[in-house]
């Protein structure tokens, strides 16, 4: 009865609050808090707590009292972050109402790299540490101390139209070095000038649509090694391509990883003790028991690109995330880099989803032997993430009557290909080397 009444007096005080009466308000939910004895209440109050007071050291102490309750308050720490500068009350969308895309072309800055001895293309050299200038072969090391990638706040992301946006159809930038402006396809933050072969990679920080990359896994090895890793893996599969194969070309490829925490409610039974009946005959007495299980997934990958998803997908577990750099637009010069397709928080159902899925599947023997009834979802939630890029060498190899994708880890070298069907070559025909000897000789 007590609890309904302490409920009763937080609802009335929301209904004061949001009607602007504000000392009134205050007066409900100081004797709701007095009341309560749920924690969600609790946490309730102090949220309302802090939309009716002025001054912003009460204004973040009770926005502090709110999330000692509840630690995954999204509203209390979208204020908590507005307070502290790190989101803009501006950049806050109504989830009910989210701003329709943009349309037509995007202006983006872009930085340019050329050489500051000769003035020649910078281009970064896949060893993981410097940028070599085309010319007069000048190297300029990154300089970087190993370092962790930063972990962004979900729900301040998700706060902004950013965490909800696609790349547009196109988007423009004027080169520093000619003066000419470049349409860029959405799905690429990296090209160079037409004209003056300058070096350019987008500056996603400043545009107002998209997130910029967190975190870079950097090339760590050429195309001549791509290509004998290609061969060595066509060789393996014993597989005939029907048409000349290009060269493998290097790019990144984005990639979202999540931590997701919290617990999976759920209610099982389980035999409590046996207990001996009037007749003297033990029966089981069956017990109910509701809980919870608590969980941590770090670094959860999903994927941020539709396009290569199959073998991309089985690529991801080859990389070593935890030499993840911080990102660094120099990273980019003069290789390609695409931009996500899939929205934050599109990806994060994603991630939420394939975390709970995983949990599920293993409760059984972690609970064993409580016989499962029932389980929720209701309180995981996910807590950080990263968008990150991924070093790959991209290559098509005609096969069965269309090209299949094959990807070559850029850390590790490892191999993935779209190979639904595999064939081994009849040894007649001369086998993979009949189509890959050109490339091996361009390669070296």
């Amino acid at each position: 009865m007590f609890g309904d009444y302490s409920k009763d007096l937080l609802r009335t005080g929301i209904i004061e609050a949001k009607a602007g009466n504000k000392h009134l308000a205050q007066r409900y939910l100081d004797r709701a808090l007095y009341a309560a004895d749920e924690a969600e209440v609790i946490a309730e109050a102090w949220f309302w707590m802090s939309q009716v007071v002025d001054d912003p050291a009460e204004k973040r102490k009770a926005l502090e009292n709110c999330l000692l309750h509840s630690l995954r308050h999204a509203p209390a720490r979208r204020a908590l972050a507005v307070l502290d500068g790190k989101l803009k009350a501006d950049e806050i969308v109504d989830p009910d109402k989210l701003p329709p895309a943009p349309a037509g072309l995007r202006k983006v800055d872009a930085q340019r790299f050329v050489c500051p001895k000769c003035g020649g293309r910078m281009a970064f050299a896949p060893d993981g540490q410097s940028l070599v200038c085309e010319y007069c072969t000048r190297a300029q090391r990154l300089g970087y101390e190993p370092q962790r990638a930063h972990q962004n706040d979900f729900v301040i992301a998700l706060a902004t139209a950013r965490g909800h946006g696609r790349p547009l159809n196109e988007q423009v930038f004027r080169c520093q070095g000619c003066g000419s402006e470049f349409i860029l396809p959405a799905k690429l933050i990296s090209a160079s000038c037409v004209y003056c072969d300058s070096p350019y990679v987008v500056d996603l920080e400043k545009t107002r649509d998209l997130l910029a990359p967190d975190g870079i896994l950097p090339h760590a090895f050429n195309q001549k090694r791509a290509v004998k890793l290609l061969i060595d893996w066509v060789e393996k599969n014993q597989l005939k391509p029907e048409k000349q194969v290009d060269m493998p070309r290097g790019l990144y490829l984005p990639l979202w990883t999540f931590d997701v925490g919290g617990a999976i409610d759920y209610t099982g039974e389980t035999v409590e003790v046996e207990q001996p009946s009037f007749d003297g005959v033990q029966q089981p007495r069956i017990a109910r028991v509701s809980d919870q299980y608590a969980l941590m997934l770090e670094d959860l990958p999903i994927r941020a690109s539709r396009k290569p998803s199959a073998p991309f997908l089985r690529l991801v577990p080859t990389f070593d995330l935890s030499a993840v750099q911080p990102y660094d637009a120099r990273y980019l010069a003069d290789w390609p880099a695409e931009v996500y397709d899939v929205p934050l928080a599109e990806a994060s159902l994603d991630a939420r989803s394939q975390a709970y899925t995983r949990y599920k599947r293993d409760l059984p023997a972690f609970l064993y032997p409580l016989k499962l009834l029932h389980t929720s979802s209701e309180n995981l939630a996910i807590e950080s993430f990263k968008l990150i890029l991924l070093p790959v060498w991209m290559n098509e190899i005609p096969l069965h009557g269309r090209p299949r994708l094959i990807l070559i880890n850029g850390q590790s070298g490892a191999v993935e290909g779209d190979l639904s069907i595999k064939k081994k070559a009849k040894k007649s025909d001369g086998g993979a080397m009949k189509w890959l000897s050109d490339l091996l000789d361009d390669g070296r």
